[in-house]
């Protein structure tokens, strides 16, 4: 049967005191997106308020996978998104990615729906992941026996080395930081590189970078699975 990834990406589209403008990492969403549709996978894109989900990072738009995306059905798919609340089944998917942007900093980290989800979907023994800022939307999930999702597993995110000088001034909080008060094994890479990391069915990504290798972390689960 056809692999399914639910894609559930922010529709923030500024951050911070000074309205910084925002959205959905380019890179982190498209590289990902063209991996799974490459295998094969059907890919499904919910937003959290729905409508078109805003796009960041431009200005790696004329990259080979992005340009696929974006002259694609990827593009097209992040135009009309469904909200979160209407989601259905979530055990019609085999795994759920979330990218990064600063965007997720904003309508994630207090979404009990988008924790309820990723809570769900580990539970079912599916694989669950995210790249960069995306994490975030990890960080606050309770698993039924009251522990945090990510105690005790080894991710990555993007960390408060690349955070300085990039968005400290916009974000509500360093993601690594937060992250590693919730007990996960944080590592992570020189700034800006590629680091991709495989925890059981847990796979996160440091930066844009390393969205690739999320994706393709992702199919090797799933093929291990098939």
């Amino acid at each position: 049967m056809k692999k399914k990834i639910l894609f559930v990406v922010s529709s923030a589209t500024q951050i911070g005191p000074k309205k910084r403008p925002t959205g959905n990492f380019l890179t982190e969403t498209a590289h990902p997106y063209v991996t799974f549709r490459r295998q094969g996978y059907d890919v499904d894109i919910y937003s959290i308020k729905g409508g078109e989900a805003p796009l960041d990072g431009w200005a790696d738009k004329d990259n080979e996978l992005n340009q696929i995306f974006l002259n694609g059905e990827g593009l097209a798919q992040l135009k009309v998104t469904k909200p979160v609340t209407e989601i259905g089944k979530l055990g019609q998917y085999d795994a759920v990615f979330v990218p990064g942007g600063l965007a997720p900093m904003v309508d994630m980290p207090e979404n009990e729906l988008v924790h309820d989800i990723i809570k769900t979907m580990w539970e079912s023994g599916k694989v669950v992941s995210a790249v960069c800022h995306g994490p975030v939307s990890l960080l606050n999930v309770k698993l039924s026996d009251g522990s945090w999702l990510i105690e005790g597993k080894s991710l990555t995110a993007f960390s408060n080395d690349e955070e300085k000088g990039y968005a400290d001034a916009d974000v509500p909080f360093e993601l690594e930081t937060a992250l590693r008060h919730h007990g996960c094994n944080f590592s992570f890479d020189k700034p800006w590189q590629p680091y991709s990391i495989t925890d059981g069915r847990l796979v996160t990504g440091q930066n844009p970078a390393s969205a690739l290798g999320v994706g393709v972390r992702v199919v090797t689960i799933l093929e291990s699975n098939a």
